[in-house]
């Protein structure tokens, strides 16, 4: 960061003017510090160190393509009914180019993405969201008025990038364009060029991991610990299923059997009608989405698994469940599963009641 601060900044207003203008406090801004520290994995001591990265973030030029995608993970970084930190996080970083989001747009637009790529290669973070068509040369995915193909612009930016954020799952494992059977032959992005790519699973992943895993970067000027699937490991590292509201339940046995059932009136767990959460590694349950405020489940709806790759394919159908097919580490019918903690329970009780019975005899014989 000391590098950062030697460099002119981007913006002509301070984060502190921009914080005052949003109405967001000091004070608020120091517990955003702290929590997201927290979010990753970081002792509270480096709150400070995350308030010191935010501050000098105009520093950072971001460049933000969009490739073949449905900009649901643009609309996931933005979807905030009030001024939040995010938003004037993502507003005070030096966002060069963003196609949903600047007006400029035609022959001025690509001007603008040259003229980005050129003035600060090397220095750029480049955030891409959407898979790589690659059949045909890519011809499948021409964007601008120059035509170039995704493939094409996915290599020319990735060149001179500082680091590279693939968002959400079409971008980091090729999504639903890649689903079966992939005419187009779409690709996440790391298996396109050759430079390290950080993937951010889901469609679409939180606002909370792509401002975290920024937020990282400009801190320690390289990527989190990733996971095998080239995830950060603080927002990916434990299942859906550990951390879901309703895990009391699946240990329980009580199961959702049908939607609008008496179980689903009462919050019963999903996986009968078709919850991946025990496949799915992702932080929703903590998070959450739109402030915290929900997310799938909570809502009724079992997780999808859409962090997980070639989720389209191997997590289908959404609404029934996996059963004994292996992923990851839960290979076993909820049936099963449910059944044999509700049989152990019996047990314990059958057990405990031998073992009264046992006792009140020998209290009688020593009568």
């Amino acid at each position: 960061m000391a590098e950062l601060k030697a460099q002119a900044p981007q913006k002509q207003k301070s984060l502190d003017t921009r914080m005052e203008e949003g109405g967001v406090s000091r004070r608020d801004f120091m517990k955003w510090s702290a929590t997201t520290a927290a979010a990753l994995g970081l002792p509270l001591q480096f709150a400070p160190m995350v308030a010191e990265a935010a501050e000098v973030a105009d520093r950072v030029p971001l460049i933000w393509l969009h490739l073949a995608e449905c900009t649901g993970c643009s609309e996931s970084l933005i979807r905030a009914d009030t001024p939040s930190i995010d938003a004037l996080i993502f507003d005070y970083v030096s966002l060069e180019y963003h196609e949903t989001l600047m007006a400029a747009s035609g022959w001025q637009a690509e001007e603008n993405l040259e003229h980005a790529l050129k003035t600060y290669k090397g220095q750029y973070i480049l955030a891409v969201e959407g898979a790589v068509p690659t059949a045909n040369n890519g011809s499948f995915l021409t964007v601008g008025c120059k035509g170039h193909t995704g493939l094409h612009i996915i290599k020319d930016a990735a060149a001179g990038a500082a680091a590279i954020v693939s968002v959400g799952t079409c971008a980091a494992y090729g999504g639903v364009q890649a689903a079966a059977p992939n005419p187009t032959a779409a690709k996440g992005v790391d298996k396109v060029i050759s430079q390290p790519v950080i993937n951010l699973g889901g469609c679409p992943p939180s606002e909370k991991n792509i401002v975290g895993t920024v937020m990282y970067f400009i801190m320690f000027g390289r990527a989190p610990a990733l996971d095998m699937f080239g995830r950060p490991k603080w927002a990916y590292g434990a299942r859906v299923h550990d951390n879901c509201e309703r895990r009391g339940r699946f240990d329980a046995g009580e199961f959702v059997e049908t939607f609008g059932d008496d179980g689903a009136k009462e919050g019963y767990c999903l996986y009968k009608v078709g919850c991946k959460g025990p496949y799915a590694y992702n932080n929703c349950p903590t998070e959450r989405f739109n402030h915290h405020v929900s997310w799938p489940v909570l809502a009724g709806h079992g997780c999808i698994g859409c962090s997980e790759p070639d989720f389209w394919d191997t997590m289908a159908d959404f609404e029934k469940p996996l059963g004994r097919r292996e992923l990851h580490s839960l290979d076993q019918t909820a049936d099963y599963v449910g059944g044999a903690i509700l049989g152990l329970t019996a047990l314990g009780l059958g057990a405990h009641a031998v073992a009264s019975v046992v006792v009140e005899k020998k209290e009688e014989a020593n009568r």
